[in-house]
């Protein structure tokens, strides 16, 4: 069996994701106040922490920034955008297993009828 090479770590530090986006920390530190879907949290020392979320989501922003060619306020309008519809489809998502549980306790409510 092999063992991984990459270890998924919960947090990293702003040197660690600078090194992983190639972006320098203060970049990192400029979009936090551009955009606010962008908030790592802070350890006790008040270093910054940022989860694999995080991670992704800058390498979204700079794919906008870059590939795209959007500006600063493009690429905030762009993910708030994307993030609407994904908040529609989680909602849609949601109800749709609300209504599955309903029909299986139903179902289970039933069958326990059978079964004195």
């Amino acid at each position: 069996m092999a063992k991984p090479t990459a270890v998924e770590k919960l947090y990293y530090s702003i040197s660690e994701v600078s090194e992983m986006t190639g972006l320098e920390a203060y970049v990192l530190r400029y979009w936090e106040k551009e955009f606010p879907s962008l908030k790592p949290k802070k350890n006790r020392g008040g270093n910054r922490i940022y989860t694999s979320r995080d991670i992704e989501l800058i390498n979204r922003i700079q794919h906008l920034r870059r590939s795209e060619k959007l500006t600063i306020a493009g690429a905030r309008t762009k993910l708030a955008m994307r993030k609407s519809s994904e908040v529609k489809e989680n909602m849609l998502l949601s109800a749709k297993a609300r209504t599955l549980i309903g029909q299986m306790r139903k179902e289970v409510k039933e069958l326990l009828k059978l079964f004195p």
